[in-house]
């Protein structure tokens, strides 16, 4: 393994917390690619993979094996996507679906391969976490195949989602699961403080700052919580102005004044009782939202199985875009999570796989994409599938507004910024920062200590 691809993937696994990609048994998200989260894949050399084994050399030309994760989600898409090409393609078509752990069985599996220089251990078509591929393709370059030739319209992706799995101009995934940013309101106790959901849509945080500190003081309801130790806020906020906390492949928070303002929003959320940070990501989903404790949800479109948990709620939500730091009337758009379907170079049927991804999931097939959302949750990211039927019917928990449609339209409005290996180290030292600074420390210094561990971290 290459002494880069071992200190990103240690550093990520040394310092931030499982949520997600492994979420805690009482933390309700029901996908690991939906919440943000750390890869498990950090070994200093190859170890046996936990990952399920299957036949992946089938002679059969009508059969793809694919590795998935989750099958409360990923698979019920993919088994979608099985009988969409089955009854309008390739009757005799077969998806070998084998359901691997978690994502990082994934990640282990190519990092074997590559490892060992044999990538015929590898199935056809893997799933796999977008904020990780860039490293794995530079890393293991001969480990994948691409779409080149193949017919797929990608205008029809937003060009946020295709910023993870597109090289050099060249794509190598198929988008599979949507993570766009959905702020989420009870809208009966926005009431009671006077505001009602289209005053929430295009204000300023510091104006959102004095909504929250009414809501509390009248419901005592806090307007947003998060996870303290894997804070997502600084992230979603920061890539709603456009800006990122990376520069040219380096760390920046220390003359990142964007990101200094957003601190300190979160800061004084805090200290206002508009925001509450809980202590872990149980405690974030299980107390502060299913716990009643909130009077908003600010999260990838994935927390909405965890808001729904609360049915006495139903009817009373409804969602909207993010606040900015200009407000005006300016809207703010983020993502945090997600997947991607790619083809591996072990893949010996590259035509076949590429036309099963790009009649399915790549031409924004209702038939596909309707049933994944009704059978796993599963969000398209494709905007032509999410103008059907099924997309923008009213959903009842929700105030019967079309919240899928929605979602999907949102987006295409997501700006695209500069990721790094290196987003969950950066995450775990950023929200330490974060309380320092509320317990007392100089923002500045903590800022700057931040900083110095991540880059600490990425040089070695």
């Amino acid at each position: 393994m290459k002494k880069r691809l071992v200190s990103a993937v240690m550093a990520g696994t040394m310092v931030a917390s499982l949520v997600a990609c492994s979420p805690s048994p009482s933390a309700p998200a029901t996908s690991e690619s939906k919440a943000p989260e750390t890869t498990a894949a950090a070994q200093d050399a190859p170890q046996e993979s936990t990952a399920a084994s299957a036949d992946i050399s089938s002679e059969d030309e009508n059969t793809l094996t694919v590795y998935a994760w989750d099958k409360n989600f990923n698979i019920p898409a993919l088994e979608a996507a099985e009988a969409d090409y089955q009854k309008n393609v390739n009757p005799d078509f077969k998806l070998n679906i084998v359901e691997q752990s978690q994502s990082s069985d994934v990640e282990n599996a190519v990092t074997l391969a590559g490892s060992a220089g044999d990538y015929s251990t590898l199935p056809d078509i893997v799933l796999f976490q977008d904020h990780y591929f860039k490293k794995y393709v530079t890393d293991f370059p001969d480990a994948w195949a691409s779409f080149d030739g193949a017919d797929i319209n990608w205008d029809d992706f937003g060009a946020e989602k295709l910023s993870y799995s597109t090289i050099d101009g060249v794509h190598y995934g198929m988008p599979v699961d949507n993570g766009t940013v959905i702020f989420a309101y009870r809208t009966d106790l926005l009431e009671q403080a006077g505001y009602t959901i289209d005053d929430m849509k295009g204000i300023s945080w510091d104006e959102w700052l004095e909504i929250g500190k009414k809501v509390y003081d009248t419901t005592g309801k806090y307007l947003l919580s998060m996870d303290g130790d894997g804070n997502d806020l600084p992230y979603m906020m920061l890539q709603a102005e456009g800006v990122s906390q990376f520069k040219d492949g380096d760390i920046n928070l220390t003359e990142n004044e964007t990101f200094k303002k957003i601190v300190d929003v979160i800061v004084r959320g805090v200290q206002d009782n508009a925001i509450y940070l809980a202590n872990d990501w149980s405690d974030y989903t299980d107390q502060t939202i299913v716990g009643d404790m909130v009077a908003g949800v600010m999260n990838g479109n994935w927390i909405i199985p965890t808001i729904q948990q609360v049915s006495d709620n139903s009817g009373k939500w409804e969602i909207t875009s993010m606040p900015t730091l200009e407000g005006n009337g300016k809207e703010g758009f983020a993502s945090n999570g997600g997947s991607s379907l790619y083809i591996t170079s072990n893949c010996k049927k590259l035509e076949l796989a590429q036309d099963f991804l790009g009649k399915t999931f790549g031409a924004g097939s209702t038939e596909t994409y309707d049933a994944a959302l009704k059978n796993g949750g599963v969000i398209t990211c494709s905007a032509t599938a999410g103008k059907s039927a099924v997309y923008n019917e009213g959903v009842e928990y929700f105030n019967n507004t079309p919240v899928y449609a929605q979602i999907v339209e949102m987006s295409t409005h997501v700006p695209v910024v500069e990721q790094s290996d290196y987003h969950y180290p950066t995450r775990t030292q950023v929200a330490a920062a974060i309380q320092n600074i509320i317990s007392g420390a100089d923002a500045d210094a903590s800022i700057k200590d931040a900083e110095d561990q991540v880059r600490f971290a990425m040089q070695g």
